[in-house]
C-alpha cells in the first residue's frame, strides 16, 4: 500500500473523529443548556410542545363556548326553573361525559404566579402534556363539592411550578362555557402522593391544585385548597342561548 494511500485513509479518519467530537461537544452543550433552564424556568422543549397544544385548546375552547348548550342540554334547562345553582352544575356534569380526555373544558387564571391556561379533561400522562388537567375523581368546576385539578411543575409548560407562592386570599377563576367561578387561596399542605383524601368532599365547594413535590421530584405533592367566592354564570345559563348577555352572580353554599 502507498504512502499516499495511508495518509488519505488517516486523514479521513482524523476527520471523522473531529466532526464525531464536534457533534458530541455541540449535544453535551445543548443537554447542559436544557438542564440550566430546567432548573431556572422549565425544560424549554416539552414546554414547546405543550404552547403549541395550548394553542390550538383555545381555539378549541372558543369554539365550544361559542356554540352553548347541545339541544338536549336546552331541554333539560328548561325545566330547571330560575335555579342557576341547579343549571351550572347540571351544565358541568354534562360537559364532563360529552368530552374526552385530552380536550378543552376550560380557562384557568391565577393572577399572583402568572398563570394563564387552558384547562383539560382527565389527568392522564397524555392529557397532562396539554396543560392542567381535571382529576377523574372529581367533577368539573360547577360541580357541588370538591373540584380538583392537577399540573407539571417543571415540564410541559410548568403551568403550576409556583403554586407555592399562593398565600390564603389569593385569587383563582376557572372560565367554563357555563360560568366562571372565582376562589380564594384558604391554604396550602404537602402530602404524600397516595393522600386521596384531598380529592374528597368536603362541606362547602372547594377547588383543589395539585403538582409534584419539591421540584425535580415526585417524592410528595403540594396542594392547594380554595374555597369558591362567587359563580357568575354564563348567559346560556340564564336562557339556553350563547346570544343572550345577562350574566347572573351566585354565592356558594353555606358551610
Amino acid at each position: 500500500m502507498s504512502r499516499v494511500v495511508v495518509r488519505r485513509r488517516s486523514e479521513r479518519r482524523r476527520r471523522l473523529v473531529r466532526a464525531l467530537s464536534t457533534v458530541l461537544i455541540v449535544a453535551g452543550a445543548l443537554l447542559t443548556i436544557d438542564a440550566g433552564l430546567t432548573v431556572v424556568w422549565q425544560e424549554p422543549v416539552t414546554a414547546l410542545q405543550t404552547k403549541l397544544r395550548q394553542n390550538g385548546l383555545r381555539a378549541d375552547l372558543e369554539a365550544l363556548a361559542a356554540t352553548g348548550p347541545t339541544l338536549a342540554e336546552r331541554r333539560v334547562l328548561a325545566g330547571l326553573g330560575d335555579d342557576d345553582r341547579r343549571r351550572i352544575a347540571f351544565l358541568a356534569r354534562s360537559l364532563k361525559r360529552r368530552t374526552a380526555d385530552g380536550e378543552a373544558v376550560g380557562r384557568l387564571r391565577i393572577p399572583k404566579i402568572g398563570a394563564d391556561f387552558v384547562v383539560v379533561k382527565g389527568s392522564s400522562p397524555e392529557a397532562l402534556r396539554k396543560g392542567p388537567g381535571t382529576y377523574d375523581e372529581t367533577g368539573l368546576p360547577g360541580t357541588p363539592g370538591t373540584v380538583a385539578i392537577a399540573g407539571h411543575r417543571t415540564t410541559y409548560l410548568a403551568p403550576f411550578r409556583h403554586i407555592d407562592r399562593l398565600k390564603p386570599g389569593d385569587e383563582i377563576t376557572v372560565r367554563m362555557p357555563y360560568a366562571t367561578l372565582t376562589y380564594r387561596v384558604e391554604y396550602s399542605q404537602i402530602v404524600a402522593p397516595d393522600a386521596l383524601w384531598v380529592l374528597r368532599s368536603g362541606t362547602y365547594d372547594r377547588l383543589v391544585l395539585s403538582a409534584c413535590h419539591p421540584l425535580f421530584s415526585s417524592a410528595q405533592r403540594i396542594v392547594v385548597f380554595a374555597r369558591l367566592e362567587r359563580a357568575e354564570a354564563d348567559p346560556s345559563v340564564a336562557s339556553g342561548r350563547a346570544s343572550d348577555r345577562r350574566t347572573r352572580v351566585l354565592r356558594p353554599r353555606p358551610a
